[in-house]
């Protein structure tokens, strides 16, 4: 649930398979040592969440635990969804043993999914389970770190082309394990910090349409597929007064071969509080289940398709002074094998292939401006993208993005306990798509308008959120309406925070 989540990083040039683009981090905490905090919220379109969260701290120990509940009616038609979560966190630190790092989760979400896959069927429904859990320790003796992880998880999908149908018409069930182990040593030194380390990723499912077929039906599944993946890595870096440097190189072991990848970055700080940065990194993606053997109505898989490989190359700037924070990227990406789903045409089927080479090139911009008194917080944002190539065809993923977003939002205080936050945001959508008539359209530019009230006092606090203040019609996925103005109100407790 995102009321758990303290912060979210993006890792660039990590080592090994499956970090394409680089990786995103997604960082859960507690709100404090000790506390209990209860959510509960309502709105338009039958919605409906609730959040119980807490923690407790001691002795070297500290337990997170929160749950959630989220429904809705939908939108429009059979765009309802029904959503669970549960989420434990336990830290203990010992000087002797070292850090424990124990985490598990669970959730449940079930929604009507009108025309995702298929604008021509509005009554697709799908039903997704998940489990995971993760140990991690870490220990130090001296100038040597030993790190070690292991990790879970496990997922059940249930795919109806007509909802409430599934012995009528087709229909998928996937349940997919993932077992991870990872293990690595940092050493520090006059001469920087070297880490060497290795993982290993199990890969497993069983399905009704995906993988191989099975001689005997297991259950409901008649197709399976499983696959190993090995990484090894070496990692150097050494920090100076205002220069620092890294680089790895590591050799990643899959069902089709092994390949080095490797990555290097050097940092400058002319002067305080600016940051700069330059670096390369090469990368790799293999081909997920789906991709390969996915083959039904309107849909065609290709079992002969290839990892996915790129270098990436990027410059940084960040600098921070007083009140403002303000950042800066740009970066050029050379894709090589891209997997795509395409159809030549509007009445031809989805066919997963691949695009030979494909040219990526980005820049971003962010300034926060903090202060106290009436406006306390002000963000701008831009981002930009283009590709040196242009689908033929209808582009499901890789050559329909966002090429423009520039946002703007402001947080002003008033009568010494209201709040208000008001973003406003400007997307403009690469590519086109096909109607549900078969028009071929290409997507608008859109703005949308996002506002939140709040009023807070002690342990009470109370808000009004209105999503799309201006009732944009807008296509944000292959001609799939999104929702007009959405209200919604709720009031959060917090006991015991310090």
């Amino acid at each position: 649930d995102m009321e758990w989540v303290a912060g979210v990083e993006l890792i660039d040039a990590v080592p090994g398979v499956g970090a394409y683009a680089g990786a995103v981090n997604i960082r859960t905490a507690p709100l404090a040592e000790r506390y209990l905090r209860l959510e509960a919220t309502g709105g338009a379109h039958g919605y409906a969440y609730g959040n119980l969260s807490g923690a407790v701290s001691g002795r070297g120990l500290t337990l997170f635990g929160a749950a959630s509940y989220r429904r809705s009616d939908g939108y429009t038609h059979n765009t309802g969804f029904d959503n669970a979560n549960a989420f434990v966190r336990l830290n203990y630190d010992s000087p002797r043993a070292g850090f424990f790092d124990f985490q598990a989760g669970w959730q449940r979400r079930a929604f009507g999914s009108n025309g995702f896959y298929s604008l021509q069927y509005p009554d697709q429904f799908e039903q997704t389970q998940t489990a995971l859990g993760s140990l991690r320790w870490v220990r130090g003796w001296g100038p040597v770190r030993l790190n070690a992880a292991v990790s879970y998880r496990w997922n059940s999908d249930r795919y109806e082309l007509i909802r409430g149908e599934p012995g009528r018409v087709p229909y998928n069930y996937h349940l997919t394990d993932n077992a991870g182990a990872e293990l690595w040593a940092d050493y520090a030194s006059r001469a920087g910090v070297t880490s060497l380390g290795g993982d290993y990723t199990f890969h497993h499912i069983r399905s009704t349409v995906l993988g191989e077929p099975l001689p005997r039906p297991v259950g409901r599944y008649d197709h399976a597929k499983s696959r190993h993946i090995g990484n090894f890595w070496l990692r150097h870096g050494k920090r100076w007064r205002r220069f620092d440097v890294s680089g790895s190189v590591g050799a990643s072991t899959t069902p089709y071969g092994t390949s080095v990848l490797w990555s290097l970055a050097g940092g400058y700080r002319p002067v305080g509080g600016l940051r700069l940065e330059i670096g390369a990194a090469q990368s790799m993606r293999l081909p997920t289940f789906t991709d390969l053997y996915y083959t039904a109505a309107n849909y065609i898989g290709n079992p002969d398709l290839k990892p996915e490989r790129a270098v990436t190359y990027r410059f940084a700037a960040d600098y921070s002074r007083g009140r403002w924070n303000v950042s800066a990227r740009l970066y050029y990406r050379d894709g090589h094998n891209l997997i795509d789903w395409v159809k030549p045409s509007p009445e031809a089927d989805w066919e997963s292939c691949q695009i030979t080479s494909l040219d990526t090139y980005g820049a971003e911009g962010r300034a926060v401006y903090a202060t106290e008194g009436f406006l306390r917080r002000l963000v701008f944002s831009y981002g930009y993208l283009t590709q040196s190539k242009h689908s033929e065809g209808i582009s499901k993923y890789a050559l329909d993005y966002m090429r423009h977003k520039a946002a703007v939002s402001a947080e002003v205080r008033f009568l010494r306990r209201f709040s208000f936050v008001l973003t406003g945001s400007v997307y403009d959508r690469a590519g086109s798509y096909a109607d549900r008539e078969g028009v071929m359209r290409d997507y608008r530019p859109y703005f949308l308008l996002d506002g939140r009230l709040a009023w807070e006092k002690g342990c009470c606090r109370l808000y009004v959120d209105v999503t799309n203040l201006t009732d944009t019609e807008y296509f944000d996925f292959g001609g799939l309406r999104m929702p007009g103005t959405w209200i919604s109100g709720g009031v959060v407790l917090t006991l015991g925070r310090r």
